[in-house]
């Protein structure tokens, strides 16, 4: 267990989404939806241009929980996801957790995660559980 963890100690990353992000995300998984590839059907969409996918997005909470908090070695238990407003191409985003609780004796944490577009509207929210190694 992390001894210097604590209740709301907080961690976070930015960066931008780009075209061959979501391009190689596609290709990864699989998901070739028009309103993330093909401009001409993201503009009769509801988004009005190329969003990028959410599952994308949220992946990056992963970067932040497995590298700076908890960090090595952190083990991924559940996570609880809304989407609330799209990410475009090219926005910056700012991917952030906080530790809620700590259940010492079984090791899991629980955290709030969120991600931020660069113009300070919320663009996903939810709480992760991890195990820490």
């Amino acid at each position: 267990m992390k001894k210097d963890l604590y209740v709301g100690q907080s961690a976070s990353v930015k960066r931008r989404v780009t075209a061959e992000d979501v391009e190689k995300f596609a290709e990864l998984t699989g998901d070739f939806n028009g309103v993330h590839l093909d401009d001409e059907i993201a503009k009769k969409s509801i988004f009005g241009r190329r969003v990028c996918h959410g599952m994308l997005i949220s992946s990056f909470i992963s970067t932040v929980l497995g590298m700076y908090l908890p960090g090595e070695g952190t083990i991924y238990l559940s996570q609880e996801l809304q989407f609330v407003k799209p990410v475009y191409l090219d926005e910056e985003i700012e991917i952030s957790v906080e530790v809620e609780t700590i259940t010492q004796e079984r090791g899991i944490v629980s955290l709030k995660t969120i991600v931020t577009k660069s113009d300070g509207v919320v663009a996903v929210t939810g709480n992760a559980k991890v195990m820490l190694d």
